[in-house]
Parts: C-alpha cells; sequence; structure tokens
C-alpha cells in the first residue's frame, strides 16, 4: 500500500463503511501512525486534529470499529475501511454519523445468526492476542507461535477425522469445533480473518 500523506499536510480522509449493510459510517482523518496502530489492533484508530494524539475509536464508549479490510483509492490519498462496528457509531447515539440507520439484513432464520457468531469469536480471538492475559489458553497459544499453533490444528484436524469415522456425530461437532477454533487462531496469528475464507470460496463457487 503506497499512500501520499503529504498531499494533505500529513493526514488522509478514511472513509468508513459497515462490511454487511455497505452503509457509510463515517469520515476520520489518519497519519501513518494510525493506520500502522489500525492495522496492528485491528481497530479503526484515527488522528484527533482537536486532541491532536491518536483516537481509537470506541476507547471511551466501547463502540469500537473491528477492521475486515483496508483498500486505498487510485490516488493513494484516501481510504476505504470496511469495518464491523460494535454499537453506534456517532456520539450522538446514532449508527452513523449522518443520522442514518444502519439496519442489518434480516436473517431468514437463526443458522444464519450463528455463522456471525465466527466473526465475533474472532474479534475475542484478536483482543485475547492484544492483552495477552495470564492463564488464557489463546494467549498462550500466540506467546507459543505459529509452530505450537500449526500443530495444534493438525492434532486437532486428526481427532476430527478420527470422530468421522464413528457413528457420533456429537463427538464429530466437538471436535469439528476445537478444529475450526484453532484454525481461527491461526488464522489470526498471520493477519487473516474467517471472512477471507468466505471470500476465497466465494470466488471458486460457480452455481
Amino acid at each position: 500500500m503506497t499512500l501520499n500523506f503529504n498531499k494533505s499536510g500529513g493526514l488522509i480522509p478514511a472513509v468508513i463503511q459497515d462490511e454487511h449493510t455497505n452503509k457509510v459510517l463515517m469520515l476520520g482523518f489518519m497519519n501513518e501512525e494510525a493506520l500502522e496502530k489500525t492495522q496492528a489492533i485491528g481497530k479503526v484508530t484515527f488522528y484527533s486534529r482537536t486532541k491532536k494524539r491518536l483516537w481509537t475509536k470506541g476507547e471511551v464508549s466501547g463502540n469500537y470499529l473491528n477492521v475486515i479490510s483496508i483498500t486505498e483509492d487510485c490516488d493513494g490519498d484516501t481510504l476505504l475501511i470496511k469495518v464491523h462496528p460494535e454499537g453506534p457509531v456517532c456520539h450522538t447515539g446514532s449508527d452513523t454519523c449522518f443520522q442514518e440507520k444502519n439496519v442489518k439484513p434480516h436473517c431468514e432464520d437463526d443458522t444464519k445468526e450463528d455463522i456471525l457468531f465466527l466473526t465475533q469469536l474472532q474479534n475475542f480471538i484478536i483482543r485475547r492476542r492484544q492483552e495477552m492475559p495470564e492463564n488464557s489458553y489463546t494467549a498462550s497459544l500466540f506467546n507459543e507461535g505459529i509452530g505450537r499453533i500449526a500443530q495444534k490444528l493438525g492434532e486437532e484436524a486428526v481427532e476430527t477425522i478420527i470422530e468421522a469415522m464413528s457413528d457420533d456425530n456429537e463427538r464429530l461437532l466437538y471436535e469439528a469445533s476445537d478444529l475450526l477454533y484453532h484454525l481461527i487462531v491461526l488464522l489470526t496469528y498471520k493477519g487473516c480473518r474467517i471472512e477471507d475464507l468466505a471470500i476465497e470460496l466465494r470466488k471458486r463457487h460457480k452455481p
């Protein structure tokens, strides 16, 4: 990503868009440090022109903007950041800073809501990596590194295969859940999202 921060005095505008609804949520400004922090922690961080410091959206309210993707425009002087917002975006309590409703698509059944939990799970895993609390299994995996994470993924894959060969679907689902959890940990370690898998599979899908 090659950006021209000098064009506007060290700051570039960042358009924030809901990844699910495509609704524009707000506009903020970033300097190079703000962008680096955004990429590092997975939460949108701006440079506050009034406070003259970095400002992570939600640091006071808890209404974070969890980053899904960051794209530069053709001139390299504007960013489009797609996010999953936690709560209302505007300080007034509105869904967006343009006083618009940001209504998620209606789910046809509870299964779709369950699928969306995978995004919430990865957001939780990302927080574990940032905070690294003691006595956290997830944090211990990140502390031990990619070798240990890959090893655990392999172990869970074998256990899933073993249960698939039995007649106990309850155990199969249990082990497959462990497999998916460790896959999300690995993706997080490598800077990828579970949604990236959906995007890749959608590219391959030919009805």
